[in-house]
């Protein structure tokens, strides 16, 4: 947890990071082993799609993995979602392209490695779609993870109308 803090601290000193769309909950640190290695599980609300929350979880390497593997300001890419309506589902200005929109970055590393999260609407099939992934300066990362929030039969109130 400490190791949490100083990470954020120092990112937050030496790099610019941009305000993330979205607040991340801390709601569950689960230690793995005896060198301080944990997994953390975030809240993620949805800002634009009240009634979504999206719960992520990553990989946290302890001081003595850090000192013992140097590679000291990153943690692995290695993460999982899962996002559930936990309310009733009102949708405001989302991005309905292909491309879809990011809903939360958190720095993985002081500089080059970011977590995602990213929405795509599923229009056939009345679907939100969340995509957890990494982005790396040098190489992309291939470990993804998706989870889906269906709206057929919710229905959802659209602000600006439905698309």
């Amino acid at each position: 947890m400490a190791l949490s803090l100083l990470r954020k601290l120092m990112v937050g000193l030496l790099v610019a990071v941009p305000v993330t769309a979205a607040h991340a909950q801390v709601v569950g640190e689960v230690g793995v082993d005896w060198i301080g290695n944990d997994i953390i599980v975030e809240a993620v609300a949805d800002p634009e799609v009240k009634g979504v929350t999206c719960h992520v979880t990553y990989f946290e390497r302890g001081v003595i993995d850090r000192l013992k593997n140097g590679n000291w300001f990153e943690d692995p890419s290695n993460n999982a979602i899962s996002c559930n309506q936990t309310g009733p589902v009102e949708i405001g200005d989302i991005d309905l392209s292909k491309d879809g929109e990011e809903v939360f970055r958190q720095g993985m590393s002081l500089v080059w490695k970011k977590l995602l999260v990213t929405r795509i609407y599923d229009k056939p099939n009345d679907t939100l779609i969340y995509l957890v992934h990494t982005r790396e300066l040098t190489d992309g990362s291939a470990k993804m993870a998706i989870s889906t929030v269906p709206l057929y039969g919710q229905n959802p109130t659209w602000k600006n109308g439905k698309p």
